[in-house]
């Protein structure tokens, strides 16, 4: 059978429901309610049906977790070593989602929903600083603090560990992230969302965007805080299209890259695939509707590059995308220059920083994990992890959590813990190694010599590679 029937008596009876909750909302409230109230049950009609065919579509395919139902553990896919094997033994949640409560694990489209769409959290306030880079461009880095610190930023003293949060690459600061940050405070991280030009009220100071895979303001947004939390280490993690971003920057940097390790919620991997099989037509409608309103606010600035009007005509993202970066005359005047130059995949031989990817089967928006995540790749690389679940949808995750808050978050923290718990036991036994056979005396002296060690920086930086830094503006 291709599919289980929904029995007619149960459909007859669902129908006969809502006819009668519409009627009792048309005696009680006037008629415009009524239309609001349909739309919203359209609205959950499409999600509840966007999430059953794709659920539908990975039973008919075989592809799933170990186990059956909710409770399926996840695969962790990866190159066999001593990291994964620590990971595996030190990370509880990576024994899979706990769901509580009502099936959210049955509705993907609906977990995407809340993630993406749903009002950001109120228990976690941001103080911003705009950061001025080498061409004159401006990013912003919001930094997450408590309820009683809202306008005080972090100590440059500290040590407490940076989380850096990269976005989506069309600068929606989800429900997801902010759920995220309000975790880390309370785990003794200093969360910082870096904003890309124009992104979330950024202003824009140069005519010139982002592209999808180009590291170098990231980069320089890394060296700004390694520079003012140098006691510190630095970790990130990325949502969905912003993936793209932070693998472009680990692929670049290789064994220079500043971070400890780095995480990955329902990532996009295979972008240029994505924009042009289009994902479905739901959100991305949604998806296109919200950039073209952050791109109007900058029609004059942009209009001096950029074809504005055909940017606002794009009827797809790919129809978007190539709008605002496959310029006549440029580098990357044509689709495939310029996901050559872009494709966040292009150096991730290069990549030398530990990184997890947390991913679902059911995700709505990557689409089906066979054509759209490349599991060879974490079979061959030693640095990169892929948790794979059976359910959660697109950043989603919800109500899974041991503590309540969302799986995903709890998994990638532990990760973090887990690797650098790893790295400091490998640096002892080595240590000890490397002692074997010396003078009591030149035992106590490396012995000290270590502890001194842990609280020097652990990135460096000549003042004179940051000399634009210090005209960087704060609100």
């Amino acid at each position: 059978m291709s599919g289980t029937p929904v029995p007619k008596p149960k459909c007859i009876a669902a129908f006969l429901g809502i006819a009668v909750l519409f009627a009792i909302a048309r005696l009680l409230w006037s008629w415009t309610v009524v239309i609001v109230l349909l739309l919203l049950f359209v609205i959950l009609f499409l999600l509840l049906l966007a999430g059953g065919l794709s659920l539908m579509a990975l039973t008919q395919t075989g592809v799933r977790a170990p186990g059956q139902g909710p409770s399926a553990e996840p695969m962790l896919r990866c190159t066999p070593s001593a990291l994964a094997s620590y990971l595996l033994v030190h990370c509880p949640s990576f024994g899979g989602p706990r769901w509580r409560g009502w099936p959210w694990w049955a509705l993907p489209s609906l977990q995407t929903a809340v993630s993406l769409l749903g009002p950001t959290s109120s228990r976690v306030h941001f103080v911003r600083e705009h950061l001025q880079l080498r061409d004159e461009g401006l990013v912003a880095l919001d930094w997450a603090v408590g309820l009683g610190a809202r306008r005080r930023r972090s100590s440059s003293n500290s040590s407490a560990p940076v989380l850096l949060c990269i976005p989506n690459s069309f600068g929606k600061v989800t429900r997801n992230f902010t759920e995220l940050c309000q975790l880390a405070l309370t785990h003794g991280y200093h969360p910082v969302i870096f904003n890309r030009r124009c992104h979330n009220d950024c202003p824009l100071s140069t005519a010139k965007l982002q592209p999808y895979g180009d590291p170098c303001d990231l980069r320089e947004a890394v060296q700004y805080i390694c520079h003012r939390h140098h006691a510190s280490r630095l970790f990130a993690v990325a949502e969905s299209t912003g993936a793209g971003l932070l693998f472009s920057y680990l692929g670049e940097c290789g064994s220079s890259s500043y971070l400890t390790a780095a995480a990955c919620i329902s990532p996009l991997l295979c972008p240029q695939e994505w924009f042009e099989d289009g994902c479905p037509w739901f959100w991305e409608k949604v998806l296109l509707l919200y950039q073209k309103f952050t791109l109007s606010r900058y029609v004059t600035a942009l209009g001096e590059a950029i074809s504005m009007e055909k940017v606002l005509r794009s009827s797809s993202l790919k129809e978007l995308e190539e709008s605002l970066f496959c310029q006549t005359g440029t580098s990357t005047s044509s689709w495939e220059s310029y996901w050559e130059r872009n494709d966040p995949l292009r150096d991730v031989d290069e990549v030398a920083t530990p990184v997890l990817c947390i991913c679902s089967q059911d995700d709505p928006i990557r689409g089906h994990p066979v054509s759209t995540l490349p599991v060879g790749l974490f079979e061959t690389n030693p640095h990169l992890f892929l948790l794979l679940t059976q359910h959660g949808g697109h950043c989603g995750f919800w109500g899974a959590g041991q503590t309540g808050a969302p799986w995903s978050h709890e998994a990638l923290l532990e990760f973090f813990k887990s690797t650098v718990d790893f790295f400091v036991m490998e640096e002892k036994h080595k240590g000890l190694a490397d002692r074997k056979g010396a003078d009591p005396g030149a035992s106590h002296k490396a012995a000290a010599g270590t502890g001194v060690c842990r609280q020097e920086p652990i990135c460096t930086h000549s003042i004179h590679q940051i000399y634009k830094w210090q005209r960087s503006y704060t609100r």
